[in-house]
């Protein structure tokens, strides 16, 4: 019987194209049904179009189907992925620029900070309606959760709906990626232990064939302290130092979860999200790709062989985790999942990114024993600032809402608060039903 998997959000074009070359690469003891959600009728079927074209180019057996309408394909999906983004790029643009008026400075504006505070705003209520369907149409599926901000979504999902999302996120191997290339050491040699937020997961022990390697990456980083050209951003490389450890986003997301520290965006001498990470080089780069992915998908003719290269990305991993569930392998991933007492330092309720065990009853996280005391008030405050958003936005409340944002520190003026909420609120008005 063929294996059911609901991409909702399938607009996401690199996303999508490569979740379905994982799929086409994995050997499968079992027929795959990929069905396609999007609310945008144009893109979906451009999705639509790639897509068929990969399956016949590679000839595997994978059906697929396409609808506006999420409920027409949920029933009998064994997994269901969501990497919806409510407004876009446009409305993310948004959540940027309006705090920029006010001095908040974000390089990506997705997780934290009034940036991310506002997504959440807009997220939340969409995935509670997901899960909500999910849970009465494939109550037996899986569902993992893409879409940002991973924290608070899956917190919120949870809380109102009580189906057990899963949080995923690439940015545990892209960050061990970069320690590798850094200390010209194999990917493949190396491990660690990591706890921590989405996009803001500390690295706490790194081993290279069961040997301690920070002693390594520490005269790395002596050797190349103040290299221009450096993958080991500055913040982190402070952090590595003070608390021997590394947030395995570096320093584009772990940023934003300093910002109370950073007058005006400041940055070693730059300005976060304009010549520090320039958030409008994401968005250019963003549109770019969405474009010519488009336009490939349109084109007459076969796909052409550099397509076919691996691609990185969000996706990496799905296809693993499915693997491990539906044959027990019980692999190791990190995931966004409730604590329950793994980090007994950490609040129960709080959805941490840790390693878990993919089996076929779900996943069984490990019991963390030796996380260091000194990272968990780090992530409190978070934690906190999480757990107020995701009540603002269940029940569209603008006093959390401002709330939220005032006990970040971002700003020091509660009138000033007000006002940007304010602005946030009336761009964002047509997502906000109720506020």
């Amino acid at each position: 019987m063929a294996k059911k998997l609901v991409l909702i959000g399938a607009g996401s074009a690199e996303f999508t194209q490569g979740l379905l070359m994982d799929m086409i690469a994995e050997e499968w003891t079992e027929p795959w049904e990929l069905g396609l959600v999007d609310i945008e009728p144009t893109v979906l079927n451009a999705m639509a179009r790639l897509c068929g074209k990969m399956i016949a180019e590679k000839n595997r057996d994978i059906g697929l189907t396409v609808s506006t309408d999420r409920r027409e394909l949920l029933p009998g999906a064994d997994f269901v992925v969501s990497t919806i983004g409510v407004g876009g790029r446009r409305a993310w643009e948004q959540d940027v620029f309006i705090p920029r008026e006010f001095g908040i400075y974000q390089p990506v504006g997705d997780s934290v900070a009034p940036g991310g505070i506002s997504r959440a705003m807009r997220m939340i209520p969409a995935l509670v309606g997901v899960a909500n369907d999910i849970k009465q149409l494939c109550p037996n599926a899986f569902f993992f959760n893409y879409s940002n901000p991973n924290t608070t979504v899956c917190m919120a999902v949870r809380k109102a709906t009580g189906f057990p999302v899963i949080g995923l996120c690439h940015g545990v191997k892209g960050g061990l990626r970069r320690l590798a290339r850094y200390m010209d050491v194999p990917m493949g040699e190396l491990s660690c232990r990591v706890v921590g937020l989405n996009h803001f997961v500390i690295l706490y022990k790194l081993y290279r064939d069961g040997k301690d390697v920070f002693p390594l990456f520490l005269e790395t980083l002596d050797r190349g302290k103040g290299d221009p050209d450096s993958d080991i951003g500055p913040l982190s490389e402070e952090f590595f130092r003070l608390y021997k450890g590394y947030p395995v986003s570096d320093d584009r997301h772990y940023s934003e979860f300093t910002q109370s520290y950073f007058g005006e965006g400041g940055y070693f001498g730059k300005t976060l999200g304009v010549d520090a990470y320039s958030f409008e080089h994401t968005i250019e780069r963003g549109d770019a790709e969405y474009t010519q992915t488009l336009e490939l998908a349109m084109a007459d003719g076969p796909l052409p062989p550099s397509f076919w290269e691996k691609l990185e990305g969000e996706h990496e991993d799905l296809m693993r985790i499915i693997q491990s569930i539906l044959h027990d392998k019980r692999e190791i991933f990190e995931v966004n999942m409730p604590n329950e007492g793994s980090v007994l330092s950490l609040p129960a309720d709080a959805v941490l990114e840790m390693p878990a065990a993919a089996t076929a009853d779900g996943f069984l996280p490990f019991r963390i024993y030796d996380f260091p005391a000194r990272f968990s008030g780090m992530l409190s405050k978070h934690i906190s600032i999480g757990q107020l958003t995701v009540d603002a936005a269940i029940h569209g409340d603008r006093a959390l809402y401002e709330e939220a944002i005032w006990q970040g520190g971002y700003m020091k003026d509660r009138s000033a608060v007000r006002k940007m909420t304010g602005r946030l609120i009336e761009a964002h008005k047509q997502y906000l039903p109720g506020i």
